[in-house]
């Protein structure tokens, strides 16, 4: 019997530093006895519970199902433990498959000779049985498969989300510096926007965080646009608890009222990009888009201001980001009073020319770059010196 199958365990690859936030979501949609690991966590679910996170969540990267655990030192020991897996019971002949391997203090330090080595023994299992093997893809698979090694302990999982999480499938085209998918959504999250109040992204870049806004508050799943998920492939995938699930799931979308969700960017063309990524989602037509500058804008009073700004490593000089930092914290003090910002920036030390003291900073990864989520609160009169920033504290 698979691992899985027997415990009911499974482990969640998460984000960097998004683990407690991660964790928190997992809880919501039903998973047990979490515990909190390095990039993931370990937890127990159901057969449902699997379809529901892998189809809702906003911000895991994947979900792996443990297939069988084993002492592993050399190449012998993939080979012995290939053997004695039922291959075809997972996935067919005339399917592909591809193998994610990774190594962590084990005598066992190449991770691409083991993935090759079980790569070998999956086609020795085929090839002795049905007198051909199946081919290997490493962009569109079948069926997708983890091995790790640790301290000569490996673990190999079947990848139950297929394609990485973060891959809504709504943008097909993106800017310079596109954001993660399950960053914008942890935004939001952050954030606690609701809907109650009007949330505009002011350089909206390929629209992102926009697309992200009107999946939280149309209840529009985060798989919405999948077709291939990896759970298709478990032993025990249920279609018909699958399929019914996933009806009642879309069921609960809802329509975006006007005036809720607005973008704006000083690039007509970018705009384009925006427009085509949001159209591939439902309810989509009533995000308001202009094409302006957030310093052209009259006012933005009362509302959540969720914005991802250049920070100067891949995009433009320096000194001109350093600029437009302090513009974004004159926007803020004179046209956004009651607005509550979150400013996401992959370079921290830019908070400082913002000029206004944050209510929080929050560490989050952007795929490989470290950065910063800013929470910096707008108010009237007295209020608003409270928040000028300072370095000393």
């Amino acid at each position: 019997m698979f691992e899985y199958l027997e415990k009911k365990t499974y482990f969640a690859q998460v984000p960097g530093m998004m683990e407690e936030l991660c964790e928190q979501e997992l809880i919501e949609l039903g998973a047990q006895n979490t515990k909190i690991a390095y990039r993931g966590i370990y937890f127990e679910a159901d057969q449902i519970t699997i379809y529901r996170i892998n189809y809702t969540s906003r911000t895991i990267s994947r979900i792996l199902a443990p297939l069988k655990t084993f002492h592993c030192r050399n190449a012998e020991a993939i080979m012995k433990m290939a053997s004695k897996i039922e291959w075809d019971k997972i996935f067919k002949v005339d399917q592909t498959f591809s193998i994610n391997s990774s190594i962590n203090k084990s005598a066992f330090t190449n991770s691409l000779y083991a993935s090759q080595v079980l790569k070998d023994g999956i086609a020795d299992y085929f090839r002795a049985k049905y007198g051909k093997r199946p081919d290997v893809n490493t962009v569109t698979p079948n069926v997708r498969f983890n091995l790790f090694i640790e301290k000569d302990e490996a673990v190999l999982s079947l990848d139950t989300s297929g394609e990485s999480l973060h891959k809504r499938g709504y943008r097909l085209a993106a800017g310079e510096a596109p954001m993660q998918e399950t960053l914008a959504a942890a935004i939001i999250r952050l954030s606690k926007w609701d809907g109650e109040k009007p949330l505009l992204d002011c350089m909206c870049g390929s629209g992102t965080i926009l697309c992200e806004a009107l999946m939280h508050y149309c209840r529009i799943p985060a798989q919405y646009l999948r077709k291939n998920f990896g759970f298709f492939y478990l032993p025990d995938f249920d279609i018909k608890l699958w399929e019914k699930f996933k009806k009642e799931e879309d069921s609960k979308m809802r329509p975006l009222p006007k005036g809720i969700i607005s973008g704006s960017d000083k690039v007509q063309a970018i705009l384009k990009t925006v427009r085509e990524n949001l159209s591939r989602l439902p309810f989509s037509e009533t995000v308001a888009l202009t094409a302006q500058p957030f310093q052209h804008i009259p006012k933005f009073e009362n509302g959540v201001l969720v914005v991802n700004p250049p920070y100067g490593i891949r995009m433009g000089e320096r000194a001109q980001v350093e600029d437009l930092y302090k513009e974004l914290g004159d926007f803020l003090k004179t046209k956004c009073t009651g607005t509550s910002a979150f400013i996401y920036t992959g370079e921290p030390s830019l908070r400082k020319h913002i000029g206004l003291r944050t209510s929080r900073r929050i560490p989050l990864v952007n795929g490989k770059l470290e950065g910063v989520l800013l929470q910096i609160d707008s108010y009237e009169g007295s209020k608003k010196r409270k928040y000028r920033d300072d370095e000393t504290e």
